[in-house]
């Protein structure tokens, strides 16, 4: 009862500190004018179209922009905007918010764009040229229906580019090594390579099976539309990002990018065509993010999760702290050994290697 009091004031508390943001302010664009819907200690959020939102953008400001458009094929947003459009006039489009992307990124800035990859085809050739190819990274997300004639669509495209020839920040999470859920043995064989596995896991590949997609009502916080998960955007800003960096996303949507970069310490700033009630409605109780949060990067960096080393150790398969007591045990039986030869040589030897030494 007291855990629910207490969580209650937090709620309560948290809702009037961001209830006390929302006095509107407007800024003139060129052809409009953008209506502050949300601000907090590290952001602001704007209501309105991005064009006019990149506009009122410096260049060479931002470190890092992560987009995910609208995907043109006919769905009802909560903005009421035509998501159905020629196919000649998305790309236009398209084109136009990416290159003002390029133009507001610092020099060593990220973009990510999340996709279709018939549009991030198009998209990676508009960008040829503003920025630098870094990867295309598949990510596995299995909810699509099968279409008649057509293979079984199962990723999204995640466009990787940044201004210059490399990025000035690039420190990737490192993965726990896959193992069978069941037996938790090795899905891989790593041969005689074990001892030189990095404690903190596995490189980032870039085919991502690991982030799901946000389908239970306990995740959901938007209404009548798909959301990212906050898994992926954890990982694009941690390996893009350092704390106190400026984000940038013009697509609010969900506020999934607003709620990771506040989160993690990073300066954001964004803009959202429809209505922003479900991302203020989502800072009211950043708590609970903030704990779903500490279990995705729980889950970051481990060769082997507390849970899964457990369960190794007492099957006796191998795991990084087994690898180390081997190697202490095999140096010590050198000495051991090497101090076992020096009491049974005769005394001369020592002599005679030491002149030879000298």
């Amino acid at each position: 009862m007291a855990t629910r009091k207490k969580k209650s004031k937090s709620r309560i508390k948290a809702l009037r500190y961001v209830r006390k943001q929302l006095n509107p302010l407007k800024i003139a664009s060129p052809n409009g004018e953008l209506v502050l819907a949300l601000k907090t200690r590290l952001g602001r959020l704007y209501r309105g179209d991005c064009e006019d939102f990149f506009k009122t953008v410096p260049s060479d400001s931002v470190d890092m922009v992560f987009a995910d458009p609208p995907f043109n094929l006919d769905k009802k947003y909560p903005s009421k905007m035509n998501d159905n459009i020629r196919e000649e006039d998305y790309l236009v489009w398209q084109r136009s918010w990416l290159l003002e992307s390029a133009r507001v990124l610092k020099p060593g800035g990220s973009l990510f764009l999340w996709n279709l990859p018939r549009w991030n085809i198009h998209a990676a050739a508009a960008l040829y040229g503003a920025l630098t190819f870094r990867h295309w990274i598949a990510v596995d997300v299995k909810f699509s229906l099968p279409i008649s004639g057509r293979l079984y669509p199962s990723h999204y495209s995640l466009l990787y580019f940044c201004k210059g020839p490399k990025p000035k920040t690039f420190h990737p999470d490192r993965l726990p090594m896959p193992v069978c859920p069941k037996c938790f043995s090795d899905l891989r064989d790593y041969g005689g390579y074990k001892d030189r596995m990095n404690p903190k896991g596995v490189n980032l590949p870039d085919v991502w099976t690991d982030i799901p997609p946000v389908r239970h009502a306990k995740y959901k916080r938007r209404t009548g539309a798909n959301e990212l998960s906050l898994k992926l955007l954890d990982r694009v800003i941690e390996m893009s990002t350092d704390p106190g960096d400026l984000v940038l996303d013009p697509f609010g949507g969900a506020g999934t990018t607003y709620i990771a970069s506040e989160l993690k310490g990073r300066h954001w700033m964004g803009v959202e065509v429809g209505p922003s009630e479900d991302i203020v409605s989502r800072f009211e109780r950043i708590g609970e993010e903030r704990e779903f949060l500490e279990k995705i990067r729980g889950g970051c960096n481990h060769l082997f999760l507390p849970k899964v080393a457990n369960e190794r150790n007492k099957r006796g398969l191998w795991t990084t702290q087994s690898i180390q007591d081997s190697k202490t045990s095999s140096k010590q039986a050198e000495l051991s050994f090497g101090d076992r030869e020096r009491e049974l040589a005769p005394e001369s030897e020592y002599r005679t290697a030491g002149k030879k030494s000298n």
